[in-house]
């Protein structure tokens, strides 16, 4: 298959990329700079120079695949305006594609985040946010599946808060960034809250799995680790990097303080049933003994 990528050379999307074309996909891979570029060349993928709301560009890029993955995202969460620019910016993209796609019964995979439920995990049935700083994001995915009564297979692969590698990524990597700042492991409250994570190379195979055989309009949790304990995330990196790990106020961590602060543990007992995935990289909390101090 000929698949179409955005955000094909991040931390998901190289894994992702690889991936595909370990299992015998073509990859075109848009491209924002010189570097991703040839990054993607480097891997073997086609580059396709253009930014996220370079929507022509977006609409060939599709046109030109058997399939799409869309992973970009603006990932700039220092201010609520900033998040609402990356929102509206990737929605924008999303929408291009879902229109190209309309009545040829191709594949198109997109991200999205778990929900979270209070008093369980959730699970593949829950519906995502619709309100609160990334809302936007929920409402998006939910009308883009919709397009499976027009003729998409459309399909959403739900990433948890922390997807990493070798120490980084998601929000543990963003805790140990403010750490460094700060010169604190903090975290918002007692710590008790409950992070799911998995290891980027894990994500990649739900990613193609969901690509090759999903039903249009379903729905798919990307969860190794269902829920570690936000205390423990920071002892490991105040550890690693020599810090105390304690609470700080919900404010220090911008405006996703609200969601930091939330339980969100997750399961992925039906994606693991339904289309054979099984976890096989290091857990979160072993992953952050990479962190370098």
């Amino acid at each position: 298959m000929h698949v179409f990528v955005t955000g094909g050379t991040g931390l998901v999307g190289a894994a992702v990329v690889a991936e595909l074309l370990g299992n015998g996909h073509a990859v075109l891979a848009l491209t924002r700079s010189e570097a991703s570029a040839a990054a993607a060349a480097a891997a073997g993928a086609e580059p396709l120079h253009g930014a996220l709301d370079d929507l022509d560009v977006i609409r060939a890029g599709a046109r030109k695949a058997d399939g799409v993955i869309h992973l970009a995202f603006g990932n700039d969460f220092s201010t609520a305006d900033a998040v609402a620019r990356s929102v509206a910016e990737e929605t924008a993209a999303i929408t291009a594609i879902g229109e190209t796609l309309i009545g040829t019964g191709r594949p198109f995979v997109i991200v999205s985040g778990t929900p979270w439920v209070p008093g369980r995990h959730s699970v593949e049935t829950d519906p995502v946010p619709t309100d609160g700083p990334v809302g936007g994001r929920g409402r998006t995915v939910t009308t883009t599946l919709q397009l499976a009564a027009q003729g998409v297979r459309t399909s959403a692969v739900r990433l948890p808060r922390t997807v990493h590698r070798d120490g980084d990524g998601g929000f543990a990597g963003l805790l140990t960034r403010i750490a460094r700042d700060s010169g604190v492991a903090g975290y918002p409250g007692d710590g008790a809250q409950r992070w799911p994570a998995v290891h980027a190379l894990d994500a990649a195979v739900l990613f193609r799995l969901a690509l090759e055989n999903a039903p249009a309009g379903t729905v798919w949790h990307a969860v190794a680790d269902e829920g570690d304990r936000v205390s423990d995330i920071a002892t490991v990196v105040g550890r690693r990097l020599g810090l105390p790990a304690r609470p700080v106020p919900e404010e220090a961590f911008g405006p996703l303080g609200p969601i930091f602060a939330t339980d969100q543990p997750s399961s992925s007992a039906h994606t693991r049933a339904a289309l054979g995935w099984t976890p096989r990289h290091p857990s979160l909390l072993a992953d952050l003994e990479n962190i370098r101090p």
